[in-house]
């Protein structure tokens, strides 16, 4: 196994869809990076400290060293992951040149998922699994969502020649998407109908950087919920109703 390349780079982090991409990547790239498990369900990420480096109080979230010598921060999943493959991927191990056509197409996968798949599966998430009452038109409105999105990446997939997103390499495209993707049952949508989108979910974890950077800062439990009972995951969910609905209620304060 080669060597990492040293970094340093400092990820703030949680074990979520969005929280993964950034350990993916730097997985994926080789990158000596440190880990500060952010204990949301303590609001630590609402803490001064942490608004210094994400002002909207959200995870992940990098500190690095820039080309300057000055640290920078970086915050926003997507705006990581252009970062850290602009930064440390010179060789394109899973990008392609800037202003290629193959960038190009990856930025808007990149986009879709960061304006469609990952807000649209939350919002699936939140009104199915944290909502306080049972809102049939808000569950449907958004799993209905997600299941055309991933509809849309079936498709796309099926047309492509390598399994990947984009070209013939995994790039920010497949990994901003992922995660999402391997938590499908948690928002009431069953793989059975995308076998495209299900061999890539597949085929991406046989990767040694997806397989470690998933279970960064813990262990990645998204396979173990697919396997429960529609009863089990609505137990288990039961557990963070009431921090989620605590903490709606905290952010329509300030």
């Amino acid at each position: 196994m080669a060597a990492k390349t040293k970094t340093d780079i400092t990820l703030y982090t949680v074990g979520t869809p969005n929280g993964i991409k950034a350990s993916i990547l730097l997985e994926e790239l080789g990158l000596e990076y440190k880990v500060y498990n952010i204990k949301m369900m303590e609001n630590e990420q609402k803490e001064p400290w942490f608004l210094e480096i994400n002002p909207n109080g959200r995870i992940p979230a990098i500190t690095d060293t820039f080309t300057d010598g000055e640290k920078i921060r970086v915050f926003e999943s997507g705006a990581i992951l252009e970062y850290l493959v602009d930064r440390y991927d010179p060789d394109h191990k899973v990008s392609y040149p800037r202003g290629s056509r193959e960038h190009w197409e990856t930025t808007s996968w990149l986009m879709w998922q960061m304006g469609g798949l990952g807000p649209m599966q939350g919002q699936a998430n939140h009104f199915k699994r944290y909502a306080p009452e049972t809102i049939e038109y808000g569950i449907n409105r958004y799993v209905n969502e997600t299941r055309r999105l991933y509809r849309t990446m079936d498709t796309h997939l099926s047309k492509s020649t390598s399994g990947f997103l984009v070209g013939d390499r995994v790039t920010i495209a497949d990994i901003s998407c992922w995660g999402w993707v391997a938590a499908h049952k948690w928002a009431g949508v069953d793989l059975d109908e995308f076998p495209h989108l299900e061999k890539w979910l597949y085929k991406l974890l046989e990767r040694p950087g997806f397989e470690a950077g998933r279970n960064v800062p813990s262990r990645h439990t998204a396979f173990d919920n697919n396997k429960l009972s529609e009863a089990e995951i609505e137990a288990k969910a039961a557990s963070s109703k009431a921090w989620v609905q605590a903490g709606m209620k905290d952010d329509a304060k300030n």
